[in-house]
């Protein structure tokens, strides 16, 4: 029979793939936090996700409206975002998720 085990124990560096996935969090809520200070107050407010993989961005927002606005906004917060976290990102990618 298994006992169950202590989240430390479980983020722990004897399991490496929950560390990594905790990382991982933490890198796309930097990401998602930095986006949403580059953008006005009400488009910020519909951002739902954010994240890099590979050089390309994914944002998720909450409705095609805003979606299609973000997207007009895009080259120039690639460069700005890009720019904040000293990062390379080769392109955007935006989609419309539940909120």
């Amino acid at each position: 029979m298994q006992y169950p085990k202590s989240i430390s124990e479980l983020l722990g560096l004897r399991n490496k793939g929950l560390a990594d996935l905790a990382e991982r969090v933490r890198e796309r809520r930097a990401i998602l936090d930095q986006l949403k200070t580059l953008l006005p107050p009400d488009l910020a407010a519909r951002i739902a996700t954010a994240g890099l993989d590979r050089g390309r961005l994914s944002i998720g927002v909450t409705s095609a409206a805003w979606a299609s606005r973000l997207r007009y906004m895009a080259p120039q917060l690639r460069r700005d975002l890009a720019d904040a976290l000293g990062i390379g990102i080769d392109s955007v990618r935006i989609r419309v998720v539940r909120p």
